[in-house]
C-alpha cells in the first residue's frame, strides 16, 4: 500500500478517486490556468473544475485537450473584472490563480522588474506582472466566491517583496475574505521534486471558519524512483555541456549555469524550470520527458502538444502538490460550510 496520500505516477484515463472525506463536489473557477496543473490536483481532491482562464494561446489548446471544462475563458485577469461572464461563475465555491510571478523570484530580476510591461510568450499580451494579483484580488470582490487560493514563488517571502505580500493580504481583508500565507515544500507532499512554493488561503470573514492547520510530512521521493533511462531523451548534449556533465558532482551545477544542476540519485529531484531541464546524474543527457513528467507529477498520458514539457512543468503547480492543499481545505472548510448549508 502506497505511504503517499496521492501517487505521483497517475494516468487521467485512470479519473480522478477522491481522497477527500464526503463526496463534497465543490466548484472551481481557476484563472492563470497554463496547462492545467492546479486543475488536476483539485480533481484528484474531489473538486469539480468549472471554468478555467488563460491569456496564452498555445495553453488554452493543451489545457482543452487534457481538460473539459464547462467554460474556458480566454483572454488576461483584468478582462474578466469587466466583460461579461458565464453566470455559474458567480456561484462557485473556489477562486484559484497562480498570477505570473517571475518578478518576485529570487532567481529573477526581482525588483528590477517591478512595474514593467511584459510577456512571458510569443503571442502573449504584454501585462504589468506585478499588477496581476491585485487584479486576481478584484476579481475575487467581483465574483465573490466562498474561498480563495492563489500560488505563487517563495521569493514574495524574501527581502523587499515582503510589504507586497502584506498588501494581498491587506487587500483581502479589505474586501471582506480572513487570509493565511503558507510555504510549502512539495517534496513533503508526495511530489518528486524539490518545489516551494507560497498558499494565499483566503475565506470569506462573515464565514468565521477556523484558521487552517496545514502540516504535510510526506516520505520523500528519491530521483532513483522516477528514472527512466529507457525513455527518449530531447537530445545529445553539446560538446560543452557534454564537458560540463563530466566536470560536475551530483548534486552540483553544470559549469557556469548555477540553476541547471546534475540530478542527484539518492535525493529528491531539483525544482524544474521552465527554461531548461537538469542533467541525468549516471548519463550524460537532459532529464527526458517521462522523468519531468513524473517529476512534475503530471499524468503520464498528458497530451503536451507542442509544448516541451520542460517549459509547463515548469510553468505549473505539481497537481499532487495541489491536490494536498485542496484536500485539506475539503477537510478544514469546504465540508463544514456543506454541513451549514453554505455549500450545496
Amino acid at each position: 500500500m502506497s505511504k503517499h496520500l496521492f501517487p505521483y505516477e497517475w494516468r487521467i484515463k485512470d479519473g480522478y478517486p477522491s481522497k477527500s472525506i464526503g463526496d463534497h463536489g465543490a466548484k472551481v473557477f481557476t484563472t492563470f490556468s497554463c496547462g492545467g496543473g492546479s486543475s488536476f490536483g483539485y480533481k484528484l481532491a474531489g473538486y469539480d473544475v468549472i471554468a478555467a482562464n488563460d491569456i496564452d494561446k498555445q495553453m488554452r489548446k493543451v489545457y482543452l485537450a487534457n481538460h473539459s471544462p464547462k467554460h474556458y475563458i480566454f483572454g488576461g485577469v483584468g478582462d474578466l473584472l469587466t466583460g461579461d461572464l458565464p453566470k455559474d461563475v458567480f456561484d462557485i465555491d473556489v477562486l484559484d490563480g497562480s498570477p505570473p510571478c517571475s518578478v518576485f523570484s529570487t532567481t529573477g530580476l526581482r525588483d528590477k522588474a517591478w512595474g514593467k510591461n511584459k510577456k512571458f510568450r510569443e503571442g502573449q499580451a504584454e501585462q504589468v506582472l506585478d499588477d496581476l494579483f491585485f487584479q486576481f484580488i478584484d476579481l475575487a470582490d467581483r465574483i465573490k466566491p466562498k474561498i480563495v487560493i492563489a500560488e505563487n514563488v517563495k521569493g514574495m517571502l524574501v527581502g523587499d517583496a515582503k510589504w507586497y505580500t502584506r498588501e494581498v493580504v491587506r487587500r483581502f481583508n479589505a474586501i471582506g475574505y480572513d487570509c493565511q500565507v503558507f510555504l510549502f515544500n512539495a517534496a513533503r507532499m508526495g511530489v518528486p521534486q524539490k518545489r516551494e512554493r507560497v498558499f494565499f488561503m483566503a475565506a470569506k470573514t462573515e464565514y468565521n471558519l477556523p484558521r487552517l492547520k496545514m502540516t504535510f510530512n510526506e516520505p520523500p521521493i528519491y530521483f532513483k524512483q522516477v528514472s527512466r533511462p529507457d525513455a527518449k531523451p530531447y537530445n545529445d548534449l553539446t560538446e560543452l555541456y557534454m564537458k560540463y556533465w563530466h566536470q560536475a558532482p551530483q548534486g552540483g551545477p553544470v559549469g557556469k549555469f548555477q540553476s541547471i544542476k546534475k540530478t542527484k540519485l539518492n535525493d529528491v529531484p531539483f525544482t524544474i524550470n521552465a527554461t531548461r531541464s537538469h542533467f541525468h546524474p549516471l548519463e550524460p543527457r537532459d532529464l527526458n520527458a517521462h522523468e519531468e513528467t513524473l517529476i512534475g507529477s503530471f499524468p503520464l498520458d498528458y497530451k503536451f502538444g507542442k509544448v516541451r514539457p520542460t517549459y509547463l512543468i515548469g510553468m505549473s503547480v505539481p497537481p499532487v502538490m495541489m491536490a494536498q492543499v485542496a484536500h485539506q481545505v475539503a477537510m478544514q472548510w469546504i465540508m463544514p460550510l456543506k454541513e451549514r448549508g453554505i455549500i450545496k
